[in-house]
């Protein structure tokens, strides 16, 4: 169930309903000279993100942290997008069956709501698709093109030019934003210059890394509950090299209704001097 309130612990205390809670930090109002970058994550309280699926292969959210009420508020997130990140590694997933869908927004009639909202803003039926790799290697399945939704595809400049051509005779340009690596602002000032302005990572931490090593980020929500799991298998938000970046404390919430009341926080961090909530 999705009605029950939860309660706003930051920056001040009151009780708001689930459904449209991060709807209602309507991204799309905002006025920014450069898209609006943001990401997503769930975990627990020990930080773990993924967990190997040792029945498709690949890696899944832990079954012990997914749950609805997050659910939701990741459509509500999606649903607010220009533009979806996702990688290669997941489009392999995808085709083979092993990857949770997570790039067709609404795309259940719990989500009706959505649909109609995104209606109501005069946008495509479904955000625009970027897939992020290096070695493009990787299918794209009919299901995420089907009504004209578009794919993008960014690399760096010592991708393999065979796969590079097969993919541009695919699907046409195949973009290049860095040398040896995809560069995170790079990326993002292609996106802005192509016209998208609300840019949103359902990728995972390697993506996170290069929008964070490189500044691009501007917000990050991050669900955690109230478990620990424990395991030697660990995955974190942010995988990559050291890095340092501050990202502010912006809202924060407590649902204690999930899991039978074992409880999970809804936490939104960024660039406190962009804050429009």
């Amino acid at each position: 169930m999705t009605d029950e309130a939860i309660l706003q612990l930051y920056p001040d205390m009151k009780m708001l309903p689930l459904q449209g809670l991060y709807l209602g930090h309507d991204l799309r109002r905002r006025e920014t000279k450069t898209p609006f970058v943001y990401a997503n994550f769930v975990a627990s309280l020990d930080g773990r993100i993924a967990v190997p699926d040792r029945e498709k292969g690949g890696m899944k959210v832990p079954p012990q942290i997914a749950n609805e009420r997050d659910w939701r508020l990741f459509q509500e997130l999606a649903i607010q997008a220009d533009l979806i990140i996702t990688t290669g590694r997941y489009l392999r997933d995808y085709a083979a069956g092993k990857a949770q869908e997570i790039l067709r927004v609404h795309d259940d009639p719990r989500f009706a709501d959505l649909q109609a909202w995104r209606a109501t803003q005069g946008l495509p039926a479904q955000p625009d698709l970027v897939v992020i790799s290096g070695s493009l290697d990787f299918p794209i399945p009919e299901a995420l093109t089907h009504g004209g939704r578009r794919v993008l595809v960014v690399t760096h400049r010592k991708a393999d030019p065979q796969r590079v051509r097969a993919l541009e005779a695919d699907l046409g340009q195949v973009l290049t934003a860095g040398d040896e690596r995809v560069k995170g602002r790079t990326f993002v000032q292609m996106m802005g210059e192509m016209g998208y302005r609300f840019i949103y990572s359902a990728a995972g931490p390697k993506i996170a890394h290069m929008l964070l090593a490189d500044d691009a980020l501007d917000r990050l929500y991050l669900t955690q509950v109230c478990r620990v799991l424990g395991g030697a298998s660990f995955s974190s938000i942010v995988e990559g090299p050291p890095l340092l970046v501050d990202l502010p404390l912006l809202r924060l919430y407590y649902d204690p209704h999930a899991f039978n009341a074992v409880g999970q926080l809804f936490a939104c961090y960024g660039r406190r001097e962009a804050v429009v909530l």
